[in-house]
């Protein structure tokens, strides 16, 4: 009976939704999506930089739109990252290992940096956050990934671990591929001595991420929901590094489940197929660039 009505009833019921959203919002929520791809390339061309790799903007943005398609089925929202590392380690015959970290060195930051916002953003929505056991919960696990991505982070750039495990490269060493992880450990400490690069990177990321929720708000006035800017500041930040996590393909289900669950609160009260369709409509803008 369910999945009768969820075919018979649920699908026409959302389809009436998504065909209400403005034309003009859906068009600008569409380029805003496109204006996050494309700081993410100039990104990534920085991380390139610090290791001497230059990359025309060209081809970065060709690597970065196929690793992107490939998202969009892949587990979580960084399974492309596979297919951006293997052809960017194709572009270079002497710096591969270092070509392979900047991928996940610019997805490690854009992650920490995308958890800091919503951290930081847990501060004007204290009272909601703090008022439905829902979101308290959310943030709660918001604050630990900030925490585990810094630690990570962290020991990958400035390292330190040595100092309470004397003799750890040498186990280091002795693991299968040792010796290329090694590499990889050593690429990832030239981050860390590039305090400049850290200060533009943090930039360029935050500014990816209030691009990406303004695509949410722009959607959300589109859709004629009643929805605080403020409360999505710290909401879409919250949802989308929940579903980067490797659980369904590109997140899909989890983000959808999260947000009809997170704007149905009393204290926003969105109604489930609305705030379904938001996530969907968000989705579709990504889907349009894939």
């Amino acid at each position: 009976q369910q999945w009768g009505i969820a075919w018979s009833s649920g699908s026409r019921e959302l389809w009436r939704t998504l065909t209400l959203v403005d034309p003009a919002a859906l068009a600008l929520s569409v380029v805003l999506m496109g204006s996050t791809l494309v700081i993410g390339v100039l990104r990534w061309r920085m991380v390139l930089g610090v290791h001497g790799l230059e990359l025309s903007l060209g081809r970065a943005a060709e690597i970065s739109f196929v690793a992107h398609f490939f998202n969009s089925f892949l587990l979580g929202s960084t399974g492309g990252d596979l297919i951006k590392a293997y052809y960017a380690a194709r572009e270079t015959h002497h710096k591969k290992t270092e070509a392979v970290v900047t991928v996940v060195v610019d997805r490690l930051l854009g992650l920490f940096s995308m958890l800091s916002f919503a951290c930081l953003m847990m501060l004007p929505n204290f009272s909601l956050l703090r008022a439905n056991t829902r979101l308290t919960a959310l943030a709660g696990f918001i604050i630990l990934m900030t925490l585990g991505c810094g630690v990570v982070i962290g020991l990958s750039f400035w390292g330190g671990l040595s100092r309470f495990w004397p003799g750890s490269r040498l186990r280091l060493r002795r693991l299968p591929k040792g010796e290329l992880l090694e590499q990889s450990l050593d690429a990832c400490r030239e981050f860390g001595r590039t305090p400049t690069f850290l200060w533009k990177a943090t930039g360029m990321s935050a500014l990816a991420n209030v691009v990406c929720v303004l695509q949410f708000v722009t959607l959300a006035n589109g859709l004629k929901l009643n929805i605080s800017p403020v409360a999505l500041f710290v909401i879409v930040p919250m949802i989308i590094c929940v579903s980067a996590l490797p659980i369904t393909p590109s997140g899909l289900g989890v983000r959808e489940n999260l947000y009809v669950l997170m704007l149905a609160v009393p204290e926003i009260n969105v109604p489930a197929t609305e705030a379904l369709s938001l996530s969907l409509l968000a989705y579709a803008g990504s889907l349009f660039w894939c």
